[in-house]
């Protein structure tokens, strides 16, 4: 199989800076990158999931607090922590 690939001046650059000696190398190099973003998602979305899940056992529990109280103790911890 043959593939045809033309890149364009500013990814020319890559092939050119002498960090990569192949097109190839250049194409693998971008699929790493794609992958640790990938895993970096997942493990956000991961984190994500199991807050969302304390939070919600935490409402079951009746342990929430409304919109303004919220907002007004994330306030408070802003405060303190610029005087850090």
């Amino acid at each position: 199989m043959f593939c045809l690939l033309k890149f364009k001046p500013s990814c020319s650059a890559f092939l050119t800076s002498g960090k990569y000696n192949s097109a190839i190398d250049v194409i693998l190099a971008a699929i790493k990158l794609l992958e640790q973003q990938q895993d970096i998602y997942q493990g956000r979305l991961q984190e994500i999931q199991r807050d969302a899940q304390i939070g919600q056992q935490a409402s079951e529990r009746g342990e929430v607090v409304d919109g303004a109280t919220a907002m007004a103790q994330i306030r408070a911890n802003l405060r303190s922590r610029d005087r850090e």
